[in-house]
């Protein structure tokens, strides 16, 4: 169930049990109309480098989590003039969504392509610089032919990002 449609049921049955009133919860609905949400630690990166690990998709909806908060760092960094680099690295259960439409159809065995596409090649071009595990696309018998154009596929996740550690950068498990 969605985080959405899990908060519709609470508020449906805090309302049922009479734990909140329609009345009451229209004043809070008003009262927070009035009053804006107040930042209390303001945040902005001069320079940060970051690299998302990627092993499986959870969802909000229909769009990966990962996916969207790669789009966040990318947004803020332009917004912000930040120095540095974004790198995601997808792996294990999450690697099929590198794949172009004719292998990621064989992969999931569907035929509507890959739905991530237009997403990771956005993000791509905002210089989010995307990864395959090596381990992975050779578990699944994937050649750099079967990726989208411009994924650079990694010799192993656990090794990248030990690598990527060492040289500062900040990891983000997705």
């Amino acid at each position: 169930m969605s985080k959405n449609r899990r908060l519709v049921v609470l508020f449906a049955a805090c309302l049922s049990t009479g734990v909140v009133s329609p009345a009451r919860a229209q004043d809070s609905a008003d009262v927070k109309a009035e009053q804006p949400l107040r930042i209390d630690i303001p945040v902005r990166l001069e320079a940060a480098n970051v690299v998302l690990n990627i092993d499986h998709l959870a969802f909000a909806g229909d769009m990966p989590f990962a996916i969207g908060h790669l789009g966040l760092f990318a947004k803020h960094f332009a917004e912000w003039n930040t120095k540095g680099h974004i790198i995601a690295i997808f792996h294990t259960d999450a690697g099929h969504v590198t794949l172009d439409d004719k292998a990621y159809n064989a992969a999931r065995n569907i035929a509507t392509g890959n739905p991530y596409k237009e997403l990771l090649v956005g993000l791509m071009k905002q210089g989010v610089q995307i990864e395959l595990c090596g381990a992975t696309a050779t578990a699944h018998n994937w050649v750099n032919a079967d990726l989208l154009p411009g994924v650079k596929v990694n010799t192993d996740a656990m090794v990248r990002l030990t690598q990527l550690a060492e040289e500062g950068y900040v990891q983000i498990k997705e």
